[in-house]
């Protein structure tokens, strides 16, 4: 079973739900933890509908029952639990520090896996495989993001380039047609320079995969937007967690296209391991 957030689940379908399973919907938002330890006509009467319709609520949401639903539900909670924001203090040491950053880490990317849709993921892997060039577009860390997906995937021997510089990105958008793709890579999705590229790389008939968070004007724009979601403390540290979300989704997309040109590739990766051999120091 692919992984849930039912706090996510109840939101995005919210206002697809009846009246009377909306109702179930916000108790359930509002005392998530406590639901938790309750029975279904406990939360039915809470509610004030019949336990019929919390069955129904639950379904609605592609749960088999109430069970599953508190199942995936307490799952959810103590994840977050575990994995939360953290703050930095004076007197922590080293290892206060380690233990904190990479359990924030850790959660965040929880968080962004259990959003990603696995379709909107096919759907972007599928555009890369049939694409004549591959362009990243980013700034400042999402420049490095770029960088580094450029380099995972020219070793698929797709046609690719990054570029990092406003100027050079208007110039590679206009000169890009139907046959090809941009990924722009934004941590905020707000970016002015970033959306006047993604604009003109679609004016020009590019397709773009857009990795911002939902609701930007970056990810409303992009024609395929894969919503990475990571909420984080600007002013106390230099950003992470969203920095490492995008390159494990860039990985996801190389991992998805490798897939699908494992024969074109068995040759030219063994050829390309080889060849690197000779820049490697090895034991004698």
């Amino acid at each position: 079973m692919e992984p849930h957030n039912p706090i996510n689940k109840i939101k995005e379908h919210h206002d697809a739900l009846r009246k009377s399973e909306r109702r179930v919907a916000d108790f359930i938002l509002d005392h998530a933890t406590a639901v938790i330890n309750m029975r279904i006509v406990d939360v039915a009467s809470a509610a004030e509908v019949s336990e019929p319709t919390v069955l129904r609520f639950c379904r609605a949401l592609g749960f088999d029952g109430f069970q599953s639903f508190k199942l995936q539900l307490a799952q959810h909670l103590g994840a977050a639990a575990s994995y939360s924001q953290f703050s930095v203090d004076d007197t922590d040491t080293a290892a206060d520090l380690s233990n904190k950053v990479f359990e924030s880490t850790i959660g965040s990317l929880l968080a962004v896996r259990d959003q990603l849709d696995p379709a909107v993921l096919e759907k972007a892997i599928d555009t890369l495989c049939h694409a004549s060039r591959v362009e990243f577009y980013g700034f400042g860390a999402s420049g490095s993001v770029a960088a580094d997906a450029q380099h995972k995937f020219f070793r698929l021997q797709l046609s690719t380039a990054a570029y990092t510089d406003p100027h050079i990105q208007l110039m590679s958008a206009i000169s890009l047609g139907a046959k090809d793709v941009v990924v722009a890579i934004s941590q905020s999705g707000r970016t002015k320079a970033l959306i006047q590229s993604v604009t003109l790389a679609l004016e020009a008939g590019a397709t773009v995969i857009g990795l911002a968070p939902q609701g930007t004007p970056l990810s409303e724009l992009c024609s395929i937007p894969i919503y990475v979601n990571v909420e984080e403390d600007q002013h106390a540290f230099t950003p992470v967690s969203s920095r490492i979300a995008h390159l494990l989704v860039i990985d996801v997309l190389a991992m998805g296209v490798a897939r699908h040109r494992k024969e074109l590739l068995k040759d030219h990766l063994k050829r390309m391991n080889k060849s690197l051999r000779s820049l490697r120091t090895y034991k004698t």
